[in-house]
């Protein structure tokens, strides 16, 4: 039985109807060598190819024009590691209203620079990221758009498990990777709908694993030393709406070491020709290592969440 004060799949569909032509819909993609190599029918749905990089974009935008006109006008805020942050800028330009970022100082510079290219005003900090936050949103007076644990934001990522369940209609397990859970709470509560049967399985760093823990603790937790070569999914804390609903739809959560991102992302990147960002390549690294523990032939998509990778580090692995 569904619970009751979850993201439908009404708000889905009226997500996908409010982003026609705003967003991409981005491709399913084969790769059968890495598949063969790893014994599963592997796809993965490339969310690199997606407005700003990353899926992210989907949630920003819906939950900017969710808003009634004279929120709109206030302007909207986010704090963000990078990703989210460039989603809120660009809906906020696509909208034409002002956007403000608040991100850790050692955010990589390219997504930085994303974010002003857009326009927002970005707010750097070596302090608690969520204090700093806090108090811009009090000075600024501007809308918060929270990166993932926000309703309208979660059906918008549902709009990824929408396009996957009509895409790849014999999909038995589906993994996602997992920050604050946003990806995973909209793609789990659209599939749990249209493809009941499919499997949902969440992927997140060990030292990053404030999903984990939140599970364990039966609420949202936060996680201030949470630490990632995953950088997109090092949220500081959960909340209560993805909690939620990755209680209510999500299969499990396993966790990756840095050291298989790492190892994961080269092979994948070489093997795909895809420009994946460590965060995409954590369910890669669940699928090297033998922690999801499939049975061969399992019809797998893996959900490429972003392709904003920083190129230092690309280079690094693949010299």
């Amino acid at each position: 039985m569904i619970e009751a004060g979850l993201v439908s799949l009404a708000d889905v569909r009226a997500a996908a109807d409010r982003l026609a032509g705003r967003v991409h819909r981005t491709p399913v993609l084969r790769s059968t060598t890495l598949g063969e190599l790893w014994g599963v029918r592997l796809d993965l749905k490339a969310e690199v190819f997606q407005r700003t990089g990353s899926f992210k974009a989907r949630g920003a935008l819906n939950k900017v024009l969710s808003l009634p006109p004279e929120d709109r006008a206030r302007g909207v805020i986010t704090l963000s590691a990078g990703n989210a942050g460039a989603a809120v800028a660009y809906a906020a330009a696509a909208v034409g209203v002002p956007g403000t970022v608040v991100m850790p100082a050692t955010a990589v510079p390219a997504k930085i620079a994303a974010c002003r290219a857009y326009g927002a005003d970005v707010v750097l900090t070596d302090g608690d990221l969520l204090d700093v936050y806090t108090a811009t949103v009090a000075e600024t007076g501007r809308v918060p758009v929270h990166p993932f644990d926000d309703p309208a934001v979660v059906a918008g990522t549902g709009t990824v498990g929408l396009e996957i369940a009509e895409d790849v209609p014999d999909a038995e397990v589906v993994l996602v990777p997992v920050g604050g859970g946003g990806l995973i709470s909209g793609v789990a509560a659209a599939l749990a709908r249209l493809a009941p049967e499919v499997r949902v399985i969440g992927v997140e760093p060990e030292a990053a694993d404030v999903m984990t823990r939140s599970l364990a603790a039966g609420g949202p937790v936060r996680h201030p030393g949470a630490r990632s070569v995953a950088d997109g999914l090092a949220a500081p804390m959960s909340g209560q709406v993805t909690v939620d609903h990755v209680q209510a739809f999500v299969e499990r959560v396993v966790t990756v070491s840095d050291e298989d991102i790492l190892r994961a992302l080269p092979l994948a990147v070489s093997r795909t020709k895809l420009l994946l960002e460590p965060s995409a390549a954590a369910p890669l690294a669940a699928l090297m290592t033998g922690a999801l523990d499939l049975a061969p032939g399992t019809r797998v998509v893996s959900v490429a969440s972003g392709g904003n990778v920083d190129l230092t580090l690309l280079g690094r692995l693949t010299s």
